[in-house]
This record gives C-alpha cells, structure tokens and sequence, in this order.
C-alpha cells in the first residue's frame, strides 16, 4: 500500500514536478548501488587477502578496477532509464551501444584478455613480487606486477615484459623448500667406502654451517658408472632460492676435502705414442 500511495501521488503531480521526483530516486538508487557494492568488494577483498600474503597496492588496484567498472555499469543503466522515462526510446541507443562494444571489444580483444589474466594471476597469487618463476618460456626474478603485464628479471639482467595474456603456465620456484644436488665423480681406483665416509664427514659439517639447509645433506651412493669414473650423488632440501648456493659451497668443500685425503677426482687425459722411438728401440 505504501507503494501504491506514493505512486499515486508522483503521478498526482504536474510533469515537470514528475519528472524531477523520478530523476531524484532514480539517482538515489543507482549511488545506493554503488556505495553498496562497493561495501562488498571490500569486504570480499579484506576476506581474501587476509589469508594470504599479497602486496597492499595490488589490492587496491584489483578492488578499484572492480568499483569503477560497476560503477560505469549501474551510470549506463540509470541513463537509460532516465531517457525512457523522459519518453526516449532507447532501443536504437542500446543497438548502437552492443555494436560499438563489439567493435570495441574485437580491437582490443588482446588487451582485455591481458586485463582479465592479471587480474586472476593477482587474485589467485600465482606468483609475487620477487619469486624466481618460469612464464612465457622466460624465467627470472618478478620485478613487477600489473594488471596487463608481468615484468621478470633474468640472472643476466635483462627485462622481460610478458603480457598476462600469455602466462598459460606458471612454475614458481620460490614455493616451499628446494631441492639441491650435487653429483660427485671419483675414479675407479679409489676405494669407494672410504670415499663415502670422507663425502658424510663433508655433508655434516655443511648441514651444521648452513641454516638454511631444511634436509640434508644425504649421501644417496653411487648412482651411475661412468667411463672412467663413478658417480655419487649427494640431495638436500633447501630454504626457497638457496639451492644453488648449496650445491656451490658442497662442490667447494668436497674438491677442498678431496685434495687434503689425495682422492682422484677423473678427468680427461691423453697418451702420446712416438712410433718412431718404438722403432728405434726394437732395432
């Protein structure tokens, strides 16, 4: 009923009295929409970034792209609702409108889908700034961010700037512990049980020295037969992006230990034969 009375009396009123009431409530309606979804994205947001570790101004970049486009969504619903109500049709409005978006979207269909790509890249948090990944056939160290592209910097220094639109795989090496290896060649001369029990003196006092070392490391024994040489593999599980600094300081400190026991590490050699000399000396 009350519904009923207050329409009764908008139209109770002269038109342009009319008019103006309808214009007040509709854009009274429309900045209720939007002060209330906006209310929700932020809420959404606060909920989900409160579970994971995400940079503050990609937050609010994700949330303000978010607000404006509804924004821009209920403006355009509420202008048309406004012309139909001054006696505008808009339908031929609404045809111009779909056919220009699709002209629109066709031309810039590359960038909205860079656009919508960062956006679940951010949202999902694939990757953060300073994670060593792999994306687009590059990897390197993420620089920065954004919602059209990702910038990575190799170990050589060079930029890579890849659209998110093709980021179609992401492996991220900067999740959870890392996995260090190093595999060690002695020759065959060498007595191999005193050559395993010099390489776990070396592990020891390498997992004592580093802190970063989570498992390890563990001599694994011989794991391949060379031509000249066998092969032992020592594994380790470390801290995100230490890995290789793990393997250095093992390879350092087995070489050093090797020189110190006088264990052969095999390396190529060549034997000269002078004919000429045989010769002689059988003649």
């Amino acid at each position: 009923m009350d519904y009923l009375l207050v329409r009764d009396m908008i139209y109770g009123l002269p038109p342009v009295y009319r008019y103006a009431v309808k214009t007040i409530l509709i854009l009274f309606l429309a900045s209720a929409v939007i002060r209330v979804g906006a209310g929700v994205i932020d809420r959404l947001f606060a909920v989900k970034f409160k579970k994971i570790s995400v940079d503050e101004s990609r937050m609010r970049t994700l949330a303000g792209l978010l607000k404006s486009i509804l924004r821009y969504t209920v403006y355009f619903i509420a202008i048309v609702v406004l012309l139909e109500t001054f006696g505008v049709k808009t339908t031929s409005i609404i045809t111009a409108a779909g056919i220009g978006g699709l002209a629109i979207g066709f031309g810039a269909q590359s960038l909205v889908k860079d656009v919508i790509s960062g956006f679940f890249i951010i949202f999902e948090d694939y990757f953060q700034i300073g994670d060593y990944i792999e994306a687009a056939g590059v990897s390197g160290i993420v620089e920065e961010m954004g919602l059209r592209t990702t910038k990575l910097r190799d170990f050589g220094g060079q930029l890579h700037i890849i659209p998110n639109g093709e980021i179609t795989r992401v492996t991220n090496h900067s999740r959870g512990n890392l996995r260090a290896m190093v595999n060690v060649r002695v020759a065959y001369e060498e007595d191999l049980d005193r050559v395993l029990k010099v390489l776990e003196e070396v592990a020891g006092e390498i997992r004592r020295k580093r802190k970063d070392i989570v498992e390890g490391p563990t001599v694994l024994g011989v794991s391949d037969l060379g031509p000249t040489e066998a092969v032992i593999t020592i594994w380790a599980k470390t801290l995100p992006m230490q890995q290789w600094s793990v393997e250095r300081e093992l390879r350092k400190a087995i070489k050093e230990r090797f020189d110190r026991e006088g264990i052969e590490i095999p390396y190529p050699k060549m034997v000269v034969v002078d004919k000429t000399r045989q010769e002689e000396a059988k003649s």
